[in-house]
């Protein structure tokens, strides 16, 4: 595989919605050694990762505008996007741009930038604060799929680590 090739297979998988960079990065690691550095993977993923949620936000308001237009979105869509809505909401009213932040970047199913940008939206969060916890959390994120793919590309991790040994008991 080429260079290209895995650039561009990092850039396909970050763009996949529920996966991200969560993915994408554990993908490059493991896989693309002979092509990239793990640095290289963890940059090409956030940057990625980044633009996407600008993207996802910015592309908010002429959707809606196009959808709100038909009475079945509002019927059967709507309810999805309010649901969607009460996942960030909480975040939001507690912390602001930094509660956007920590749910891009917590790991986990049901967050990111798909989830944070459209949430964000939904919620009015200006442009400039979204821009800032969109970087932040794609940062947490990053660094924190990076963190636990070197761990345990190092053996650190594993149920015969020592890591394990000196915090598990067997």
């Amino acid at each position: 595989m080429s260079v290209l090739i895995a650039i561009l297979l990092l850039l396909l998988w970050t763009l996949v919605p529920a996966l991200e960079l969560r993915f994408s990065i554990p993908l490059g690691i493991f896989t693309m050694k002979e092509q990239l550095s793990w640095f290289q993977v963890a940059l090409i993923c956030f940057v990625a990762n980044v633009l996407l949620g600008f993207f996802v936000y910015w592309i908010m308001a002429p959707v809606f505008d196009f959808l709100r237009k038909w009475g079945w979105f509002d019927r059967r869509i709507w309810p999805i996007v309010k649901k969607t809505r009460g996942k960030v909401e909480p975040f939001v009213e507690k912390y602001g741009e930094l509660g956007v932040a920590i749910f891009i970047g917590i790991p986990l199913p049901g967050s990111g930038v798909y989830t944070g940008a459209f949430g964000s939206y939904l919620l009015g969060l200006k442009k400039r604060k979204f821009a800032i916890a969109n970087v932040v959390g794609v940062l947490i994120a990053a660094v924190a799929v990076t963190a636990l793919c070197l761990l345990v590309d190092k053996g650190m991790v594993g149920d015969d680590s020592w890591f394990a040994k000196l915090f598990l008991k067997h």
